[in-house]
């Protein structure tokens, strides 16, 4: 499943978690390691740019954090990101810079790569989002099955033994996810794709498309 690896998801310049992602095929694989490459990154930022403002917590003097929102390390937030009314970071989150993590979002375990806009009531938990990625209102990532065994990547006939209980979804750069959509764990989701609103989303969406149900996926006419 070539469309499932890191390379054909994501442009890396746009992430400070480049060298993590560089080590590894596919995105879920990056999962189990995103707290230690936090801590470990966080030693060496620019103190020009970045404060220490808690345990393991970092973040960039040009964003703008609003008092009611909670922050868990380890964290590192961008420059120019933007955490607003309520929001809820609980860990092991990378917030890029530009990104908007909005009213009563909650993040754990994720990589939100630059200008990501998770901006209304989601829920983004062990998840990769590429860049200029987009949630809309109440669209959330489911990240474990009913049934509590580990994911499966599938597509059609083909499928991935993660090996992992928790996988939210796999976004890729310049994805526009509609509001009130679900991504049920383990979907990904190809750079450039939307997502109608209210769908329930699962498996691999191909780039370049739209997702109208899990039997109407377009490809995209240029325009």
């Amino acid at each position: 499943m070539e469309e499932c690896k890191i390379k054909n998801l994501y442009n890396l310049n746009y992430t400070i978690a480049k060298d993590l992602l560089d080590k590894y095929e596919y995105p879920w694989e990056v999962l189990p390691h995103i707290n230690d490459f936090i801590i470990e990154m966080g030693k060496k930022l620019d103190k020009n740019i970045y404060e220490q403002k808690g345990e393991n917590i970092w973040i960039a003097k040009s964003a703008t954090i609003y008092p009611s929102a909670y922050i868990k390390g380890p964290v590192i937030i961008g420059e120019n990101a933007e955490i607003r009314h309520c929001a809820f970071i609980r860990g092991k989150a990378i917030i890029g810079n530009n990104c908007v993590v909005g009213n009563s979002t909650e993040l754990k375990n994720v990589i939100l790569f630059d200008n990501v806009q998770v901006p209304h009531y989601n829920y983004v938990g062990d998840s990769i989002l590429g860049y200029k990625s987009h949630m809309g209102a109440g669209s959330i990532t489911s990240n474990v099955k009913s049934d509590k065994k580990l994911v499966v990547i599938k597509k059609g006939n083909e499928k991935i033994e993660t090996g992992i209980k928790k996988i939210g979804a796999m976004i890729g750069d310049e994805v526009e996810v509609g509001c009130g959509s679900v991504l049920n764990p383990g979907t990904i989701v190809g750079a450039h794709t939307n997502i109608y609103p209210l769908s329930s989303v699962r498996g691999v969406v191909p780039a370049n498309s739209i997702y109208k149900n899990q039997n109407e996926i377009v490809e995209k006419k240029l325009i």
